[in-house]
């Protein structure tokens, strides 16, 4: 290729949208010259090269829009603590499937038993394989819900929130709702019933849900809707925080002890 032509080919490839393109034409060029590949071997080359990058920022934007704490992923999640019906049960879901089926996820366990943790890895897993998904503790998104309700768009933010294949609420019912707060809440749940999934953690297990829906009708109403087509892991082991916290303890009082015996020396 004549050298007076490749600012103009970049310049085409930028308007058309092809940055990969833009940005590796010559070096592949160099490379298609040197191994002989054919035209087409050449195009495919680039397009890979395009396709790839597309698909890097595609998932760094639904990372962005996901609100997904950043350091709760698979890598930094202790597997190993889970007893090993629930690491089937977190194993079998990792492959997203559960999505297409509507299906809902719910954690339920102790304070610091790593519900939190748990759900935001499998959230990094999906936005991984391309799924939309949005995290929100249970407290901030029915503040906005109420808000929409009060400014007569509730209905499109619910719409909005459709836009996520999966949606996590976490802590339900740590922060006990009023009446107001509690409508709001059931009718997202009821709004997604068998139409996008729900994956939620809980510290109350369903026989104490009336504190969050005031009245066993509602409560009986919401446990349904997000029951039936469900999958629940039930996290009962202990604090990972205080774990974590008595590790750091005893490390540091072990670091400590031979400072004090050189003292009394």
């Amino acid at each position: 290729m004549k050298t007076t032509l490749k600012p103009h080919l970049t310049k085409s490839l930028k308007q058309l949208h092809l940055p990969a393109f833009a940005e590796h034409h010559a070096a592949q060029a160099a490379i298609a010259a040197n191994e002989g590949w054919t035209y087409d071997q050449f195009l495919l080359s680039l397009c890979e090269l395009e396709l790839a990058q597309r698909e890097a920022r595609k998932i760094e934007r639904l990372l962005h829009a996901s609100k997904l704490p950043r350091e709760k992923t698979l890598e930094q999640f202790e597997r190993a603590r889970l007893k090993r019906p629930v690491e089937r049960q977190f194993a079998a879901l990792l492959d997203g499937s559960f999505l297409e089926r509507r299906e809902n996820v719910l954690v339920f366990g102790n304070p610091g038993s790593g519900k939190t943790h748990l759900l935001c890895a499998l959230g990094h897993e999906l936005v991984r394989q391309a799924k939309p998904v949005y995290f929100a503790s249970c407290v901030l998104l029915v503040q906005r819900l109420l808000l929409a309700k009060s400014e007569l768009w509730l209905e499109k933010e619910l719409r909005r929130l459709d836009r996520f294949e999966a949606l996590i609420i976490d802590d339900i019912g740590y922060v006990q709702q009023n009446r107001e707060e509690m409508e709001v809440l059931f009718t997202l749940l009821a709004h997604r019933y068998e139409h996008r999934s729900v994956l939620l953690t809980s510290n109350l297990v369903f026989s104490q849900w009336e504190s969050i829906f005031k009245d066993p009708m509602t409560t009986a109403a919401a446990i349904d809707r997000v029951v039936h087509h469900s999958v629940i892991l039930e996290l009962n082991m202990p604090s990972y925080r205080m774990a974590a916290a008595q590790k750091q303890h005893g490390a540091l009082h072990h670091e400590s002890a031979p400072n004090e015996a050189a003292a009394t020396v």
